[in-house]
C-alpha cells in the first residue's frame, strides 16, 4: 500500500501555558522543564485564553513541521488544506527515508530499514500484499486474515523500539510532532486500527484481539521487548500487553486513557449511531471531543483534518472497536501492571479527563500522573511538545532493561508471569470437580448476567435488579440464568437472528409492553432500522394487521430515539 502524495501541513497548533506536571513516587507534583534547546517562549499572535492572561511558562513548539497531516486512505479524496507559508524544519530528524513517500528500494535516501516490504496500491483495502523495504505503510504477508496490523517504522534500525497507539477514529498521524525527537532515541513502530487510515478492513471487536494482532505485527519483524505508549483505545492495548504480556513491555504510557471507558451503554449506543447513519455524525462532532474550544477556532485547517480521519475510516470497523471499548473494563487489574507507567491527560479532556487518570495511578504500583494544560483528548496534536518532552522524560528515565534484562520464552505469544515458577511435582490429567452449585447455577447467572447487559443495556438491567425485592428477586433470577444464561447464550443461532425471532414473537403473543425494550436489543444486536421493518411487515402477515400498526407506533418512537444522533 503506497502512501498518498504529500500535500502542505496545516497551521502548527499553539501551546497553551503552563507547567507540565509530572508525579513523582512521593505523589507531589513537580515542573516539567522543557528539554535543552527549547526555552520557553513568548506566545505567538494566535493564543490560548489562558495565554492572553500571561499565565505560566509557555512551551517552545515542535521544530519540525507538521508531517502531512492527512489519513492514510486508500482511494480516498485527499483531505483540502488551508493555505499557508511554508514551514521550515529546525529541528534534525532521523536518518531515514522520507516520511511519507513511497521509495523504490533503489532510490530511497538514507539508510533503509530491515522490515517486509512496503505494499503496493491494492485495488480494495482488504487484503494486505507483499511489501518492499523503506518507511511507509506495511502490511507483512498475513499467517491468516485480518491477523496483521497497517504498520511504520521511523528511526534507527538499532535503537531500541517504542510502539505508539492511535485513538479510535484517528490514524497514526496523530502522533506525526512527536516523532522527529522521540525518533533520534528510539525506533519508532506505529500502526493503525483496523479499517482506519486505509488499512484493511477486518473488525476486531475485543481489545484483546487488537492486542494480539499487534504482538502477531510485532513478531513479523522481529520486534520482541519494547516501550509502549497509546492514546485511547491504544491507551487499552497498552494495559492489556501488560497485563497479559508483561515480558514484552519494557515501559508504558497511557495517555488519554481509562481502566473503563465511559459506560458500555454509550458505546453501543454510539454504534448504532453509526449503523444506522454512517460516521458523519461522529465525523461532526468528533473535534469537541478532541479539542479544546481555543484550539478549534484557531486551527481550523486541523479540524478539518480530524473530521476527514474519521469519515475515511470503515464503519463497520469503528463499530467493532465502540464494542471493544464497551467491553473494556480492567479496574480490578489494575494492581498487575507492573511495569513503570506513565499516565498523561488533557487538563480539560471531557471524555477520559484527570478523574479517569487519577484512577488509573492509584491503581497501578510504579504510576505516575502528567496532567497537561490546555489539551483535552487529543492532547499529543493539540500540545505536542509538551506531550514529547513528556515522553522522552518517561521513557528516559524508566527504560532500564529494554533489549536483554528479561528473557523473552520462545514461544513469544506465551504470557509469561513475572518469576519463573518450577513446578514441584509431575502434572497429572485433570480431575472433573464437583461443581459447588448441584446445578452450575452460579455459572449460568454470571452468563447469563453478562449476555443480559450487552443486549438490553446497563441501565435497562440496573433498574429492573434494582427494582426487585423479596417477592420478584427469584423472578429476576430465572430469568437471567434461564433466559439469558441458557438460551440466549447457545451457540445455533447469531444475536441478529434471535431478535428477529424476539420482535416475532413479543408482536404474535401481543405482549407490546416489552416490545421497545426488544427493539433496542435489536439495534444493539446489529439490526438496521430497514431490518426492522422488514421483520414487522412479516408479522403483519401472519400475526395480523392491528398487532402490526402497533408494533410500528412503537417501533418507530424507539427507532427515533436511539439512531438520532446528538445535537
Amino acid at each position: 500500500m503506497s502512501a498518498p502524495p504529500s500535500q502542505p501541513a496545516p497551521p502548527q497548533p499553539q501551546q497553551a501555558p503552563g507547567p507540565q506536571y509530572a508525579q513523582p513516587p512521593t505523589g507531589q507534583p513537580v515542573p516539567v522543564q522543557p528539554p535543552t534547546g527549547q526555552p520557553p517562549a513568548p506566545a505567538p499572535a494566535q493564543q490560548s485564553p489562558q495565554a492572553q492572561h500571561g499565565a505560566g511558562p509557555q512551551y517552545a513548539q515542535p521544530q519540525a513541521p507538521l508531517a502531512h497531516l492527512t489519513p492514510q486512505v486508500a482511494q480516498a479524496p485527499q483531505i483540502p488544506q488551508a493555505p499557508q507559508a511554508p514551514l521550515a524544519p529546525q529541528a534534525p530528524l532521523a536518518p531515514q527515508a522520507p516520511q511519507h513517500a513511497q521509495p523504490h528500494p533503489q532510490q530511497a535516501s538514507g539508510p533503509q530499514h530491515a522490515q517486509p516490504q512496503v505494499p503496493q496500491q491494492p485495488q480494495a483495502p482488504q487484503q494486505p500484499q507483499a511489501a518492499a523495504s523503506g518507511p511507509g505503510p506495511q502490511a507483512a504477508q498475513e499467517p491468516g486474515p485480518g491477523r496483521l496490523l497497517q504498520y511504520r517504522f521511523d528511526g534507527p534500525e538499532d535503537a531500541p523500539v517504542l510502539v505508539i497507539g492511535p485513538s479510535l477514529g484517528t490514524t497514526w498521524h496523530m502522533w506525526d510532532r512527536q516523532i522527529p525527537e522521540l525518533s533520534q532515541h528510539w525506533r519508532i513502530f506505529r500502526y493503525d486500527l483496523p479499517g482506519h487510515g486505509g488499512a484493511p478492513a477486518h473488525p476486531a471487536a475485543a481489545v484483546t484481539d487488537l492486542a494480539d494482532r499487534l504482538l502477531a505485527t510485532l513478531d513479523s519483524v522481529g520486534v520482541q521487548r519494547f516501550g509502549y505508549a497509546g492514546c485511547s483505545i491504544g491507551g487499552a492495548v497498552g494495559a492489556d500487553l501488560a497485563l497479559r504480556h508483561p515480558h514484552r513491555v519494557a515501559a508504558l504510557a497511557l495517555v488519554a486513557a481509562s481502566p473503563r471507558f465511559g459506560t458500555a451503554d454509550e458505546f453501543r449506543q454510539r454504534g448504532v449511531i453509526v449503523r444506522s447513519n454512517g460516521l458523519e455524525p461522529i465525523a461532526r462532532t468528533s473535534p469537541e471531543r478532541w479539542f479544546t474550544p481555543g484550539f478549534a477556532a484557531a486551527q481550523p485547517a486541523i479540524v478539518e483534518w480530524a473530521v476527514q480521519m474519521v469519515r475515511t475510516t470503515d464503519p463497520g470497523c469503528y463499530i467493532a472497536s465502540c464494542e471493544a471499548l464497551a467491553a473494556f473494563d480492567i479496574r480490578t487489574e489494575l494492581p498487575r501492571i507492573g511495569v513503570p507507567t506513565l499516565v498523561l491527560v488533557g487538563a480539560e479532556d471531557k471524555v477520559t479527563g484527570p478523574a479517569e487518570a487519577r484512577t488509573l495511578v492509584a491503581g497501578i504500583p510504579d504510576a505516575r500522573l502528567a496532567l497537561v494544560p490546555g489539551a483535552s483528548h487529543l492532547a499529543p496534536v493539540e500540545q505536542p511538545a509538551a506531550v514529547t518532552d513528556l515522553l522522552l522524560m518517561h521513557f528516559s528515565t524508566a527504560w532500564q532493561d529494554t533489549l536483554a534484562s528479561i528473557p523473552v520464552p520462545p514461544n513469544p505469544g506465551f504470557a509469561a508471569p513475572f518469576a519463573p515458577v518450577v513446578p514441584v511435582a509431575e502434572i497429572t490429567a485433570s480431575v472433573d470437580l464437583p461443581d459447588p452449585s448441584p446445578t452450575g447455577r452460579a455459572d449460568r447467572y454470571e452468563r447469563g448476567m453478562k449476555v443480559r447487559r450487552e443486549v438490553l443495556g446497563d441501565a435497562h438491567v440496573d433498574a429492573a435488579t434494582a427494582a426487585s425485592d423479596g417477592f420478584t428477586e427469584d423472578f429476576q433470577d430465572l430469568l437471567t440464568r434461564y433466559a439469558w444464561g441458557e438460551i440466549w447464550s447457545r451457540e445455533g443461532l447469531d444475536r441478529r437472528s434471535r431478535s428477529c425471532v424476539s420482535l416475532t414473537a413479543v408482536v404474535a403473543s401481543g405482549h407490546l409492553g416489552g416490545l421497545a425494550q426488544h427493539v433496542r436489543a435489536a439495534l444493539r444486536n446489529g439490526l438496521t432500522p430497514v431490518e426492522i421493518k422488514e421483520v414487522l411487515l412479516q408479522t403483519a402477515v401472519y400475526c395480523g394487521i392491528p398487532a402490526a400498526g402497533a408494533a410500528f407506533e412503537i417501533a418507530q418512537s424507539v427507532i427515533q430515539e436511539e439512531t438520532t444522533p446528538p445535537a
